[in-house]
């Protein structure tokens, strides 16, 4: 039964990070996250399929279970996540003054955020591509069909610059209206104030979900960019970067290895595959390689589940096919190096 992670309120959130930059400068992250006994997570401020809490509270989302993963592999259980809410404006600050120990805010992953930002990211979750939705009844068919228009974009995204590229290469003329705050953007483009909204292509069919009216919007046929969204840390300190990353490639493994969260402690005892032995930490003594417990990617799998469950759970509903997201073996774009 999935459990309510820790969320934080703005206040909380400052004095938290206040006295984690002193942990962090002291301490590797691995260090620190069990010194506070949960994972800082930050994630978006509502993202439908990928960050959202439901109904009851509960933080839900293909990023989200990332947050998880880590936590059952450094602390033995997915719940003890603390998410912090981020803008795209914060969400990088936020990380390299270690207000959070990990990103997994469908942040895209660029030269320029390695190398002028410092951070590392650690491995695509989601490969996607900027979009464009506009509503039903506008004579827009295509994305050149939006030379001269008035378009919303959310401020500090990656999207901006792809969409000046894709216009200019295309010598379109056409106008941005920046929003900090996705709502505050979506509410713009249902009044009226542009003529088309443009981000990921995933969080405008999340967009489109949460609107009253969804079907009254439509995405066009084109994606105009590559969005390859990885989770991230600050960069140096390899150990950490090392256990984001595996605890999201057990995750992939898995699927490839039809471990599920239903059969996985099964499988345990009873496969003779070199290959799940060594995931589930019978073999190979890969856990004390990181500093973790044998059974790290046991507990991920078991507590969060396989890339495809994830994928299923979290993007199925919302209408979104697994296309390039599938493994490497069904044609896809979805590949985990090997453990061992």
């Amino acid at each position: 039964m999935a459990r309510a992670g820790y969320v934080t309120t703005a206040f909380g959130l400052l004095a938290f990070g206040l006295s984690s930059v002193a942990a962090h400068a002291a301490a590797p992250t691995l260090d620190t996250v069990k010194a506070h006994g949960v994972v800082r997570c930050g994630v978006s401020t509502g993202f439908p399929g990928f960050s959202l809490p439901d109904s009851q509270g509960v933080y839900r989302g293909l990023d989200v279970d990332v947050c998880r993963a880590v936590a059952a592999a450094t602390l033995g259980d997915a719940g003890k996540v603390q998410y912090v809410p981020l803008t795209a404006v914060q969400r990088f600050t936020a990380l390299q003054s270690g207000e959070v120990d990990v990103l997994a805010r469908n942040a895209t992953w660029t030269y320029t955020r390695t190398a002028q930002l410092g951070l590392t990211f650690t491995g695509v979750n989601y490969y996607d591509g900027t979009g464009f939705m506009v509503a039903k009844t506008s004579p827009v068919a295509h994305v050149k069909d939006l030379s001269g228009a008035t378009i919303c974009v959310q401020a500090g995204t990656d999207t901006l610059l792809g969409v000046q590229d894709y216009f200019s290469r295309n010598k379109l003329k056409f106008s941005l209206v920046t929003f900090e705050n996705v709502d505050t953007m979506k509410a713009a483009f249902v009044g009226g104030r542009c003529d088309a909204v443009t981000s990921d292509s995933t969080q405008l069919i999340g967009i489109r979900s949460s609107l009253p009216a969804g079907t009254e919007y439509r995405l066009l046929p084109e994606i105009v960019t590559k969005e390859p969204l990885s989770p991230a840390v600050r960069g140096g300190d390899d150990q950490w970067a090392n256990i984001v990353r595996w605890s999201f490639f057990a995750m992939v493994n898995a699927e490839e290895l039809g471990l599920t969260s239903e059969n996985v402690k099964a499988e345990a005892t009873s496969s003779t595959d070199p290959n799940v032995q060594r995931l589930v930490g019978k073999t190979g003594d890969l856990g004390k390689m990181l500093g973790l417990d044998p059974a790290w990617a046991l507990n991920v799998v078991a507590q969060v589940g396989n890339y495809g469950e994830s994928f299923q759970r979290n993007l199925e509903p919302l209408g979104v096919e697994r296309g390039i997201n599938r493994l490497w073996r069904d044609g896809g774009l979805m590949f985990a190096p090997p453990l061992r």
